[in-house]
């Protein structure tokens, strides 16, 4: 019986096959803004040689994930079943979703519910009462986590230095004139978010947005994910998300975990 490493391995480890890597990284050049692309911009946006590019696409193609025009290429519905199979074989999403629902009845505002991957969020299940930012987001979207509620729910999870670590290899970009960037100033808030047992992100994302955020445990008590509630700024107040909406969301954390082994 084979079993998994227990650290990830190299890209010079004998085992790492990098043309399974090239494509995936040709995979995640496509997003919001970047339907549609052409080999070269493919290219730039994934820093590999033209060629190796152009067999990555070719294959994934004839595979189904990938359809061309001639000149410009785009992901195919049949790359959802990437996602779903992480989806289908994790009980998390399955088991925070309707949660989420009675959150978002509760309040009156959206819930979503995130995990960490590298230094960006990736909402696993999402509530949405109404559109309250510019990009509109679902089950796959991505957020910088040093910026968001979630995020930074889950960076505190980590100890100190992992959290760091995590921070220095983020593009942390100054959305607006609220954002924190600072790697020191985000260890104080993250370690704030630790001892408080929650996250208050206030128009650091977006204008206009706040959003509170607080861990999900599983039954051993390890934090498998994030919850959160977001709403207009200008309907909204911290000290509403604070009072009112806070323990809502504390007891959906709560509610969720005997179900999460």
């Amino acid at each position: 019986m084979t079993t998994q490493p227990s650290t990830p391995i190299g890209p010079h480890d004998p085992s790492f096959i990098s043309a399974l890597a090239r494509g995936l990284a040709v995979i995640r050049a496509f997003g919001l803004g970047r339907e549609r692309l052409t080999l070269a911009e493919i290219g730039r946006a994934t820093d590999l040689p033209r060629a190796t590019v152009r067999r990555s696409l070719l294959t994934l193609q004839s595979l189904g994930y990938v359809a061309s025009d001639g000149k410009h290429f785009a992901l195919t519905p049949s790359v959802l079943s990437l996602g779903y199979a992480y989806l289908s074989s994790t009980p998390l999403p399955r088991a925070i979703q309707p949660t989420l629902e009675l959150v978002s009845e509760k309040t009156n505002e959206s819930s979503s519910a995130a995990i960490l991957d590298g230094g960006e969020i990736i909402y696993i299940a999402r509530a949405a009462t109404r559109r309250i930012m510019s990009v509109g987001l679902s089950t796959g979207s991505r957020l910088p986590a040093y910026c968001s509620s979630l995020g930074r729910v889950l960076l505190a999870a980590h100890p100190a230095n992992e959290a760091r670590a995590l921070l220095g290899g983020m593009t942390r970009e100054q959305l607006t004139l609220h954002t924190v960037t600072e790697i020191d100033a985000l260890m104080d808030i993250i370690a704030q978010t630790a001892n408080a047992g929650y996250a208050l992100v206030d128009e650091e994302l977006e204008i206009g947005l706040r959003s509170i955020a607080v861990p999900v445990r599983n039954a051993a008590g390890q934090v498998v994910a994030a919850m959160n509630v977001s709403a207009q700024a200008g309907r909204v107040s911290r000290e509403d998300l604070v009072r009112d909406i806070l323990p809502v969301l504390q007891q959906a954390a709560e509610s969720v975990r005997p179900a999460l082994i």
